[in-house]
């Protein structure tokens, strides 16, 4: 009888762990999903910099580089920062009214749940 019941034990102990094991790794995985989304989205950002950097100094910077910007580049640099801003502003929002529209329409549409 003793045998039979450390076999139940060990079987429910096993059990345990193995369901406590398979959740550890459901909760790793969704911790690593959205390291990696974090990660991404700042080589997203760094990239976009790095684009606009690229963007303003080849448009904006007309002579070599010396301690003091020529005349108008700075300006030009400004302004050509707050314009790239302005738009990528711009599109963010209208995507997303785009993607908030979208699902009103769903929720109001007569297929769906």
């Amino acid at each position: 009888m003793d045998q039979l019941q450390f076999d139940d034990a060990t079987k429910v102990g096993t059990h345990f762990l193995h369901s406590l094991f398979a959740a550890l790794q459901t909760i790793l995985q969704k911790e690593l999903a959205a390291f990696l989304e974090r990660e991404q989205a700042h080589a997203r950002v760094n990239d976009s910099i790095r684009n606009l950097t690229g963007m303003c100094w080849d448009k904006c910077i007309t002579s070599t580089p010396g301690s003091r910007f020529a005349r108008g580049e700075e300006s030009c640099l400004s302004n050509c920062v707050e314009r790239f801003l302005d738009t990528s502003i711009f599109i963010v929002t209208q995507v997303q009214r785009q993607q908030q529209q979208l699902l009103q329409a769903q929720g109001d549409s007569p297929l769906s749940p």
